[in-house]
């Protein structure tokens, strides 16, 4: 099983590298690709080191797998050529999601929809990946009428620049106008615009939530309305959900249906004040949901809040367990 992982020295790259190594995905070749001016350097995975490679000598390797972290335009480019050697393409970049002809998964809830003939696979955004772990399990019971989401999300999903301009900040210095991945600071503060700006006043990442969930809930007659927040927050979105079902529902049900849903850790204990932050989901892989209570403003309404690590489930863990289904199931 010959992998490849484009875009091996960026954030989540990085995270790709440690998920496969945890899950100890079967390997038997494992080929780091990064820019051209990276070629030659050295990634280190399972304790031994391997040289990058540029991506069309990794094309030319014809890999089974190739999981890619490497932004929108090399996507485009590049999956295809892998693709027509063969290659499984699981694309974390927004370049193929909303592309009809390729299937947007979360492995909790369709990854049974992949078949051999699916050479693009879309990895979701992260904000919808988790939301939708939490979300389809109750859509499946009482069927989801509308949404209402509020996001807090971590500037690790803008990328090392955004990392970097955060650590600058917090150290007290003032970056360069050119070295800031925002307008605004970010330390001490929460910036209402994640992504760019659209003509209906949305931000892209929120249209996202709204595309990306009926997608892959199979469902386009949820209505949905979002506000994404960028927050001071070194890794973990979280999430608050308004949801409006069309059946009613008891809530403790709604606490069973959760509890025995895969990839879903329930917590909340008020009580005991447990609930989920990002400081609990930093570094693990499953959805945290808890704050779970009526909305008695609405009939058949619930709010619950959800957190996940956004560089794990709601980005590397999430193409990982992809591959894993399509070796489980023959696929490659």
């Amino acid at each position: 099983m010959k992998v490849a992982v484009v875009g091996a020295t960026g954030l989540v790259g990085r995270v790709m590298n440690e998920v496969l190594e945890e899950f100890d995905f079967e390997i038997s070749e494992y080929i780091p690709v990064a820019s051209e001016r990276s070629v030659g350097k050295k990634v280190i995975y399972k304790g031994k080191e391997y040289p990058i490679v540029s991506i069309q000598d990794a094309v030319d390797m014809a890999p089974e797998i190739a999981i890619f972290s490497a932004g929108g335009s090399t996507s485009l480019e590049w999956a295809p050529k892998f693709a027509e050697k063969g290659t499984v393409v699981i694309d974390n970049s927004s370049a193929w999601r909303m592309d009809p002809g390729k299937k947007l998964v979360v492995p909790e809830i369709n990854a049974d929809q992949i078949t051999k003939l699916d050479k693009i696979i879309a990895n979701p955004n992260c904000s919808t990946i988790q939301m939708v772990v939490a979300l389809a399990p109750l859509h499946k019971k009482y069927g989801i009428k509308r949404l209402v989401i509020s996001t807090y999300q971590s500037f690790t999903g803008t990328g090392a620049k955004a990392v970097a301009q955060y650590e600058s900040e917090k150290s007290g210095s003032k970056p360069e106008k050119t070295d800031m991945a925002y307008h605004y600071q970010i330390f001490e503060n929460a910036i209402p615009h994640c992504d760019v700006f659209l003509d209906n006043r949305y931000t892209k990442e929120e249209m996202k939530l709204v595309h990306e969930t009926r997608k892959i809930l199979g469902d386009d007659s949820i209505k949905i309305t979002a506000t994404a927040v960028r927050i001071p927050v070194n890794g973990g979105h979280s999430e608050s959900v308004n949801v409006e079902f069309h059946q009613p529902f008891e809530l403790s049900e709604i606490f069973d249906i959760l509890k025995n849903s895969n990839g879903i850790s329930v917590l909340d204990d008020l009580e005991n004040f447990k609930y989920p932050m990002p400081l609990y989901a930093k570094n693990k892989n499953e959805v945290f949901v808890g704050r779970i209570r009526r909305d008695d403003s609405i009939d058949n309404g619930l709010n619950m809040w959800v957190v996940a690590d956004n560089l794990r489930k709601g980005a590397a863990t999430n193409a990982v367990q992809i591959a894993e289904y399509l070796v489980e199931h023959k696929l490659v």
